[in-house]
């Protein structure tokens, strides 16, 4: 009986079963009917608010995609039990239209039952293309910004001309390409908050940043150029056409500043030979020896002024193709042979009496000229003597030369009284860390010569140290500990930026990486530049040093700047730790704050609000300079500022104000002064040109002469100078513009 019964109840089982599996046909007939009827009636609506028709074949597209991105192929019944599922919930959503973020949920559930891995594919991108909508739209608003206002974010660059709108906004996009595929989520909070601010984000990706180019050294037997073979020059006027070419072509392939380091001893050689081609021409003429040699002399002297000049012309006129005007520096003054002094003769007073019509003349901005002084050579009684007083001429009228001292004290004349090699800076104010030519970052012996021609920068990145004080208090932290995770921070950027590069072909900089412009730069097309990248420094930058000091103890650094200095000590003590142990050139740096002066002061108030002598005012302080309103004189500055200055040597310059109306004594006197202490040091002036009459004076608003206020006026931005105004309008940011208003001591 129970036999029969257990019978009974598998036979029952078994209708139901049965039973059950033919509703369920009935039931997927019902809907594969219903989808028929129903589907084809639904109606997407995407992102831009346009509509289409619901078709299935699309999701089976974006399916394929994510699956081949995680290396999945799905099989024809995957694909199908997919869609059955998306088709069965859109159903079910009972809805004549659905909206794709709803689409892309359902289509997420399904692939999550069947491969997760495709399902994080398939989010991923998702977000990859909402992300890459977020980017361009604010791109797009940038591009109207500029297309339609201007910037002024950079005092080099004329956005009012189309090219350079052009450039600005394909930066716009290259900062955010940079931000979203080389930043991890730790870096672009830094960044946001103002922690942290990375230079040049547009163009870190793509190459390097300053450097000292070794012109000579592509000249030398002759280079190739865009597939064409230039010859050495053979004469003075060539090598100027010729080394104008080579800086305009080789400095659009970088970012920061570009200098030719002594110049004079570069253009020497080709000026022996247009004098030795003269010379016989005017003897082959029947002239006497002295006459040949007098009007030899004086086609030289022609061709040296005619030279510079031209590149005057095309330093100041021709952007490069990143849109501005390209940084170009030379140094100048040590040579003593008749044609090197020659040089550094023609290229101060070509600078001294200006470019302009005829009653209208004025300086212009590009080459940025650096004497190199020399005790030994340019002090008094010394055999360049007359070198220096021609350069102190220039520079009471013009602001340049700048002047960097050999023979003081401190890193730079150390490295020139010790090898007789000099440490000419890059741009505005950027030094390279020694590399010696066996050893690498330390000397292999006691003979061992460090090189610095033909070397660069990859970037600089910069602390703001008020903000990451501020930060310290509110946390209860330590602020050591909070500058710790902020220069590790920067660190590892660094790290990957060298990493990242060394994956670049030398291809992207012929002249630089193929033909010998950088040191070891004899690579060929598709090598790898990673090699040549050991000597390469990298910047940790510091701003507001003034403010750090001011809201640790509500002091300036005119009053104190203890902890100021304690700080700077601190950092260079761990940039040389992280020397040691990442085996890169890091270097400390006073950044030159031009745009982020401002943008610093926006940032802390969004964070910490208004704070007295802190962020009251619309710009910070630049890096180790004292606040320009200070009531101090030339020779105090000198002094304040000289406390800091070997705590920076990746890059500093030191400058006052010279409220003393082109006084020529006054000007040789601070200059000497500072080449005492071991200063790179500025003129600061503030340079005034009626565009209407040419009445020129320092500092005016309105020409006295004829009434104009279409004035052009050069002042010094940071370690350059820069229009502030150009016939009437101002050319420079608000902020800075604030900044140049409330100097005293600057």
């Amino acid at each position: 009986m129970q036999k029969i019964s257990n019978d009974m109840n598998v036979e029952t089982q078994q209708k139901q079963t049965f039973q059950n599996a033919t509703d369920a046909i009935k039931h997927n007939i019902n809907i594969i009917n219903f989808s028929r009827r129903n589907l084809n009636s639904i109606t997407i609506i995407k992102k831009d608010g346009t509509k289409e028709k619901y078709n299935i074949e699309k999701v089976i597209q974006a399916i394929r995609k994510s699956a081949t991105r995680m290396l999945v192929d799905f099989s024809d019944q995957e694909i199908k039990d997919i869609c059955s599922f998306v088709n069965k919930s859109v159903l079910e959503m009972n809805k004549d239209s659905v909206e794709i973020a709803q689409m892309h949920n359902i289509v997420e559930s399904a692939l999550s039952k069947l491969r997760p891995e495709v399902a994080e594919s398939y989010r991923n991108y998702r977000n990859y293309k909402t992300d890459f909508v977020h980017m361009l739209d604010k791109v797009y608003q940038e591009s109207q910004r500029i297309m339609y206002i201007g910037d002024k974010e950079n005092a080099n660059a004329d956005s009012t001309l189309v090219s350079t709108k052009r450039s600005l906004i394909f930066n716009e996009l290259n900062k955010e390409l940079y931000k979203k595929f080389f930043l991890t989520v730790e870096d672009k909070q830094a960044i946001k908050e103002g922690y942290i601010y990375i230079h040049d984000m547009s163009a870190r990706r793509d190459t390097m940043n300053c450097c000292l180019f070794d012109v000579a050294s592509v000249l030398k037997d002759g280079f190739e150029m865009g597939n064409i073979w230039y010859n050495e020059p053979k004469s003075l006027d060539v090598a100027f056409d010729v080394i104008g070419d080579i800086v305009m072509a080789a400095a659009s392939q970088q970012y920061g500043g570009f200098t030719v380091p002594e110049v004079d001893k570069i253009l020497a050689p080709y000026a022996e030979k247009t004098y030795q081609r003269q010379y016989d021409r005017y003897i082959c003429m029947g002239l006497s020896f002295d006459k040949a040699r007098e009007e030899a002399q004086k086609d030289v002297q022609n061709d040296f002024e005619q030279g510079f000049q031209g590149w005057e012309y095309k330093f100041n006129t021709v952007a490069s193709s990143r849109g501005d005007y390209p940084f170009i520096t030379v140094t100048t003054g040590l040579g003593e042979n008749e044609f090197e002094k020659m040089a550094t003769l023609a290229c101060l007073k070509t600078r001294q009496y200006g470019q302009g019509k005829k009653d209208c003349k004025k300086p212009v901005l590009f080459p940025k000229i650096v004497f190199l002084y020399d005790e030994e050579l340019h002090g008094e009684g010394k055999p360049l003597e007359d070198l220096f007083h021609a350069g102190i001429e220039c520079s009471k009228k013009t602001m340049y030369p700048d002047w960097l001292s050999l023979s003081g004290e401190g890193y730079v004349a150390s490295m020139y009284k010790k090898y007789k090699r000099v440490v000419s800076p890059m741009g505005c104010r950027a030094f390279l860390s020694p590399w010696f030519e066996r050893g690498g970052i330390k000397p292999q012996d006691e003979n061992d010569k460090p090189v610095f021609v033909g070397r660069f920068n990859i970037g600089a990145i910069s602390l703001h140290l008020p903000m990451i004080y501020a930060k310290a208090k509110q946390e209860s932290k330590d602020f050591y500990e909070v500058l710790d995770y902020y220069m590790n921070l920067i660190r590892k950027i660094h790290i990957r930026t060298y990493e990242y590069l060394g994956e670049m072909r030398a291809s992207v900089n012929p002249l630089a990486y193929c033909e010998g412009g950088f040191l070891g730069g004899h690579l060929n097309h598709n090598d790898k530049i990673k090699p040549l990248l050991k000597s390469a420094t990298a910047s940790f930058g510091i701003t507001a040093l003034n403010e750090l000091q001011q809201i640790h103890n509500g002091k300036s650094l005119v009053e104190d700047g203890s902890f100021a200095i304690e700080v700077m000590e601190y950092i260079n003590k761990k940039v040389l730790e992280f020397k040691e142990e990442d085996g890169w050139l890091y270097a400390l740096y006073g950044t030159p704050a031009e745009n982020l002066c401002g943008l610093q002061v926006k940032q802390f108030r969004k964070k910490y609000g208004i704070v007295g002598n802190v962020s009251d005012k619309p710009y910070v302080s630049n890096s180790f300079h004292c606040h320009v309103s200070e009531q101090i004189s030339p020779i105090q500055k000198q002094d304040i500022e000289g406390r800091f200055w070997d705590l920076m040597n990746g890059g500093k310059i030191q400058y006052v104000k010279y409220p003393i109306s082109y006084n020529t004594k006054a000007v040789e006197t601070l200059v000497r002064r500072a080449m005492d202490k071991g200063f790179y040091e500025g003129v600061n002036l503030s340079l005034s040109y009626c565009d209407d009459c040419g009445h020129q004076e320092l500092n005016m608003d309105v020409c006295p002469k004829c009434g104009s206020k279409n004035l052009t006026k050069i002042d010094r931005m940071n370690g350059y100078l820069a229009y502030s105004r150009v016939k009437g309008d101002s050319r420079l940011a608000d902020h800075k513009m604030e900044e140049i208003k409330d100097r005293i001591s600057m």
